[in-house]
């Protein structure tokens, strides 16, 4: 029988917009808009790690890479990842 997870209790402000669209997907998943705020919150972190992992990954590339082309590539989607478009 898997162990429940301690939670703690987080107040926080949203913006009367994100507040809107939270309930809106509460509703339409017939879930709460605790769950829902959880669950993007849950899926923001996972996108983060993947993006971190995904630069390490391109940096190390970059490291190892004896090709120009390879690197000026490399260079720039790394500028990209850091500074945006």
């Amino acid at each position: 029988m898997p162990v429940a997870e301690k939670t703690v209790r987080q107040s926080v402000s949203l913006p009367a917009r994100i507040a809107r669209r939270v309930k809106s997907l509460a509703k339409s998943n017939s879930t709460s808009a605790n769950r829902v705020i959880i669950d993007l919150i849950e899926s923001g972190i996972e996108a983060r790690e993947r993006e971190k992992k995904h630069f390490f990954e391109l940096a190390d590339r970059l490291a190892h890479s004896h090709d120009a082309g390879e690197q000026k590539r490399l260079k720039a989607e790394l500028a990209r990842l850091t500074f945006g478009d």
